[in-house]
């Protein structure tokens, strides 16, 4: 059986949360990377809602890296939200826990 990784939209006014669960990894990071292209994000923030995600690998993290640079050039700010103890783990151990904007909840 494959991963998969369910998205949701809600949009705000002044910020977007992409809700996510499951696993964000080698096959399910493109999924991701496809749903954040089809939301303008200039000048705004975008939070993913990551406490359903349940495990996140090397390919999870380079398409969470990937955003926050694409975010970025529009203007905006990403925010990381609820995030499992093995996705912080994952950011210690690569360095990229500063790089993030995180939260408890969106």
């Amino acid at each position: 059986m494959y991963p998969t990784l369910d998205l949701g939209v809600a949009m705000h006014p002044d910020r977007t949360i992409l809700t996510v669960s499951g696993e964000l990894d080698m096959d399910t990071a493109p999924n991701l990377t496809e749903a954040a292209d089809a939301i303008d994000l200039h000048g705004q923030t975008l939070a993913l809602d990551l406490s359903a995600v349940t495990f996140v690998d090397s390919c999870g993290l380079n398409a969470l890296l990937a955003l926050r640079h694409r975010v970025g050039l529009a203007g905006g700010m990403l925010e990381l939200c609820g995030l499992c103890d093995q996705a912080l783990h994952l950011l210690d151990l690569t360095g990229t826990r500063p790089l993030f904007a995180l939260r408890t909840g969106p």
